[in-house]
């Protein structure tokens, strides 16, 4: 492809986020080498949040395994929320010593995060000095920044001016909706934040972005590949001498070169791209695949395309078969084999495959379904006491002794009452949380048939910190889910392949889930990749789809109901404010829509898959 035809005013570096990790710690791990040989301090500017966490892990490794020595590293954090006491577990102090600071030799008098706990009258004067310490340190060298979903850098929201300095500013609507997981709630999230401004972002000598997901790529394609504006503050980067911006395939998916290649020169042409494109050019077209002609290909840079196929026509019809074949009717869907669906949460799999749950189900193949973690953290306190007080109830109805019940429901309620805005719930609230979500999968699973002796929950060990925070997955996890695989030894297994929830745990399920089978012997199953709770499969990128009718589309519907502590207000929606039956209901329409409008038959629903043919 001819790059010199690329829209991208930034260096962009596309690959895996584990290679990201190792490319970024490995240029902060030359620069603190190279400094220390020159005898000065390596001086980083440091992000928080999900996106920079790989980085630093990887810069720990560096330190325990390679003796990577951080003496001469002077760091200053981009920011955090105002108000916010240092050592609260939503403060980016406590985050920085939990994922870098205490597992490396760094001086803690060389760190320096703004404070949060300082009271408003001091603010302008402490925003000022941080200024000076940076200066006094003799500015950044490294730069390291993730994005928000507004476009911000740091906390600076649009509108911000590229010559800002640290200081105290409003948080968008938009942030603090992305931040409420953390939280428990958007309520709970600051209002405000403490923030290095754009123009001392700007006069580090080097900067790296790092972004992942597919939540993120519409505002990396305005940032890296749209004009300079203040309504996307990222893009003033476009303006620095020495930015790379480093992102996962996810994260670039929205940029020309990834989504429209065919737009900015001739690609590598293969037949998954040619769907693509003919898909493209029937949605810019608005007609069904079949109706497309050659001027369409040749108005709208795709002549190239049709040097593959003897006519318009042909290229037409090879596409609309491929995509005529991957529908599959009740009838043609596989039957009598051993099945395995891993659900993340204890929701994901009705929500995101419950019509094809009980298609399974009915076609007689032995289902086994399998959350992998608890939920408990995804249930309101409310919810808990709704529940105790049946237990008491329950026990005078049957003349049982209530004692028990009681001291339970004190010492739950006493936890409940001292426990701050956040905090982590005591032992046995978080039993009572799981045993919830548990009880409504078993009744959820009831409804699409599934055996209760056929129904699992993991619990796996990298949930079970009580907070949004999750620990690396390892090899307890990866040993759980493999002695699964062995007992059942499925011949298909379904799985989330939708990694933009909000929390990560779809992402590290699929990672528990990937080196389970690769450590499992013999014939791997083949792995069908699930979505539906926060995105869909786009219709060219899925190998299958299972159509709902509208009877079959309410049942998955009522299954989902059965999730009680999740419907009306669930804890974790995301931004979307819809509830998850809602969601899960207008996609499954929205695929079928798109179908329609391509040709194809015409459906009421469908859900999508993408499948992974069992190899070893």
């Amino acid at each position: 492809m001819n790059a010199s035809h690329s829209p991208e005013r930034m260096p962009v570096v596309i690959c895996s986020g584990e290679e990201i990790a190792r490319q970024v710690a490995g240029r902060v791990a030359d620069l603190i080498r190279q400094r220390a040989a020159e005898g000065r301090p390596a001086v980083l500017g440091l992000a928080t949040g999900s996106t920079p966490i790989g980085v630093y892990r990887e810069l720990v490794r560096l330190r325990r395994e390679e003796g990577l020595d951080f003496s001469n590293v002077v760091t200053f954090n981009l920011d955090e929320y105002y108000p916010m006491s240092p050592d609260s577990i939503h403060s980016y102090h406590r985050f920085m010593r939990e994922n870098l600071f205490d597992h490396v030799n760094i001086r803690p008098e060389n760190t320096h995060i703004p404070r949060g706990d300082i009271r408003p009258e001091g603010v302008e004067a402490h925003c000022a000095e941080y200024e000076r310490r940076i200066a006094g340190a003799g500015g950044i060298d490294l730069q390291v920044l993730g994005i928000g979903r507004t476009g911000h850098i740091g906390f600076n929201e649009p509108g911000s001016d590229q010559a800002t300095r640290t200081r105290r500013i409003n948080l968008d609507t938009v942030t603090r909706r992305d931040a409420a997981a953390d939280f428990f709630g958007v309520d709970n999230v600051p209002r405000q934040a403490l923030t290095m401004g754009v123009g001392t972002i700007l006069e580090a000598r080097q900067i790296v972005l790092i972004a992942t997901g597919e939540h993120k790529a519409q505002t990396l394609r305005r940032a890296v590949e749209g004009e300079v504006s203040p309504l996307v503050v990222a893009s003033y980067l476009q303006q620095h001498r020495d930015v790379t911006v480093y992102l996962d395939e996810a994260a670039a998916s929205e940029l020309t070169r990834c989504k429209t290649p065919w737009l900015i020169g001739e690609p590598v042409w293969d037949e998954a791209l040619e769907k693509r494109a003919v898909i493209w050019l029937a949605g810019k077209c608005g007609r069904a695949i079949r109706h497309l002609d050659e001027t369409d290909y040749i108005e709208n840079r795709l002549a190239g395309l049709l040097e593959r196929r003897p006519s318009a026509d042909a290229l037409n019809e090879r596409v609309f078969n491929d995509l005529r074949g991957r529908i599959v009717e009740t009838p043609d869907l596989f039957s009598g084999r051993r099945v395995v669906v891993f659900s993340p949460h204890p929701d994901d799999d009705v929500i995101s495959m419950g019509g094809t749950l009980r298609k399974l189900v009915e076609r007689g193949n032995e289902v086994w379904v399998a959350y992998m973690v608890s939920g408990n953290i995804a249930v309101f306190d409310h919810d808990v006491r709704r529940h105790l007080q049946f237990v008491r109830l329950m026990n005078r109805a049957l003349g049982l002794d209530p004692r028990e019940a009681e001291a339970l429901s004190e010492k739950v309620e006493g936890a409940f009452a001292r426990k701050r805005q956040g905090g982590v719930d005591i032992r046995e609230a978080q039993e009572i949380k799981r045993a919830i979500r548990e009880s409504e999968a078993c009744s959820a699973c009831e409804c699409v048939g599934v055996s209760p002796d056929r129904v699992r929950f993991l619990n796996l060990p990298f949930y079970r910190t009580g907070m949004v925070q999750k620990l690396p997955v390892g090899p307890g996890d990866v040993g759980i889910v493999r002695a699964f695989l062995e007992e059942v030894r499925p011949q298909v297994v379904f799985a989330a392949g939708d990694l933009s929830d909000p929390h990560g745990t779809h992402r590290m399920c699929k990672e528990a889930i990937d080196r389970a089978l690769a450590e499992c012997r013999g014939q791997a199953p083949d792995l069908y990749l699930y979505r539906g709770a926060w995105q869909e499969w786009d219709v060219e990128r899925a190998d299958l789809f299972v159509p709902l009718s509208r009877a079959e589309l309410r049942e998955k519907v009522n299954a989902i109901y059965r999730h009680e502590s999740q419907k009306d207000r669930a804890l974790f929606p995301g931004t979307d404010e819809r509830e998850f039956w809602q969601r899960a209901e207008q996609r499954n329409i929205q695929t079928a829509r798109t179908l329609d409008r391509l040709g194809l038959p015409e459906y009421h629903s469908a859900e999508a898959f993408v499948v992974i043919k069992g190899q070893r």
